[in-house]
């Protein structure tokens, strides 16, 4: 694994000598940087004295969101801390920060000191509530952004209530996502205009507009607020999950006829099934196949099923899929950090990103405060008064 800090931010990938300081935080701000850095982008993370994992939920060597960073510990207590992380965003395209509103702006670093300094600064907010509203100022966490998007409520069984998916449609899908893609698009226009702006990025945006699809077959009558009786939300048969005999699980998504009738062809399913399309048959199909598909195990499904037009896929561990060969084939995974975590993703013909570096560990002091002006007696000072480390 990399150590030093040159290799751990080397210029690779389309965003190569792009500048991004971070205040580092938890969760979709850390994400939404990662892709930044991921892809060429030189992140600079400012971290608080002392920290050593992600607030508790992991080791700093497994901080899969805080790879590929320059990382510098300031202290924002201190006048001389605040002017440094000023100096820094002078220098910078952009600056990303995760805090609830007030909080920069009480700490002397809000968007008009920063902008007015560097005119061509775009300084990203990531939010659940957003920076404006009523729920603007209260504490939240992903559930219930994505249950006041109107996300959260259509995902799950009939009968039951609402699934919660991990933290993936609020904070990475709704929040990190859409952070990263308005950093970028507002960086080009600052680049062609000269005009920096603020990013009020909120989880609750994000995730209502991942919905757009849903919303639209709801105006069209294709979709009813009855949780799982839909096409996508496990109400058909033909697009769900079932169990196999050894206990595990497969996918299927035969929506289009011509794969629906595949599946049809290799689970030699009666012509009861030929009312695919017949929402009433729905729950009574889903119980035939459900006991067709106990009877082989998930490997037995896979030799029969993958590689056809079924739509079908193995429902694979997080511990399973890195060592499937369609992933292993394509790199979708790797070690070379020293445990397994996903590659960057998407690819690119020309300016492919590296392998990720763990760097979220380094501190690059010297290189960074030099690179803002700051002369080796300065330097000096600032790390014998526990202003950086």
């Amino acid at each position: 694994m990399q150590t030093d800090s040159t290799s751990a931010t080397a210029a690779r990938g389309p965003l190569a000598g792009i500048r991004i300081v971070e205040l580092s935080g938890l969760g979709p701000a850390p994400f939404a940087c990662m892709m930044l850095a991921d892809h060429g982008a030189e992140v600079i993370s400012i971290e608080r004295f002392g920290a050593r994992t992600a607030d508790g939920f992991y080791p700093r060597e497994n901080d899969v969101l805080g790879r590929n960073r320059k990382s510098i510990a300031v202290d924002l207590k201190s006048a001389d801390g605040l002017n440094l992380v000023r100096d820094l965003a002078a220098t910078a395209d952009g600056l990303v920060e995760g805090f609830r509103p007030g909080v920069m702006e009480r700490l002397g670093l809000g968007p008009d000191l920063l902008i007015e300094k560097n005119p061509k600064l775009v300084y990203g907010r990531m939010t659940g509530w957003g920076q404006t509203g009523p729920y603007a100022h209260s504490a939240g966490h992903d559930i219930n952004y994505i249950a006041l998007s109107g996300v959260l409520d259509p995902i799950g069984r009939a009968g039951e209530k609402p699934s919660i998916p991990l933290n993936l449609v609020g904070d990475f899908g709704g929040g990190g996502m859409f952070l990263a893609f308005g950093m970028v698009s507002a960086i080009l226009h600052a680049k062609t205009t000269g005009q920096g702006q603020v990013i009020d990025c909120a989880m609750t945006d994000g995730s209502a507009l991942l919905s757009g699809m849903i919303h639209a077959m709801r105006a069209g009558g294709n979709w009813n607020d009855a949780r799982g009786t839909n096409l996508l939300d496990g109400g058909a048969h033909f697009y769900d999950t079932y169990e196999t005999a050894d206990g595990k699980y497969i996918s299927i998504g035969s929506i289009e006829p011509q794969f629906y009738a595949l599946l049809k062809e290799l689970a030699d399913l009666g012509p009861e099934f030929d009312a695919q399309m017949d929402a009433s048959q729905w729950p009574a199909l889903r119980d035939k196949l459900t006991a067709i598909f106990k009877t082989r195990t998930r490997d037995e499904w896979c030799d029969l099923m993958e590689h056809t037009d079924v739509c079908f896929a193995p429902v694979l561990s997080l511990g399973e899929a890195p060592h499937h060969p369609h992933n292993k084939a394509r790199g979708t995974f790797s070690d070379a950090a020293g445990f397994m975590q996903p590659m960057p993703a998407p690819r690119y013909s020309h300016t492919q990103p590296g392998e990720p570096v763990m760097a979220s560990g380094q501190t690059c002091v010297d290189e960074l405060l030099g690179s803002i002006g700051y002369n080796a007696d300065r330097i000096s000072e600032l790390k014998a008064a526990d202003v950086v480390g």
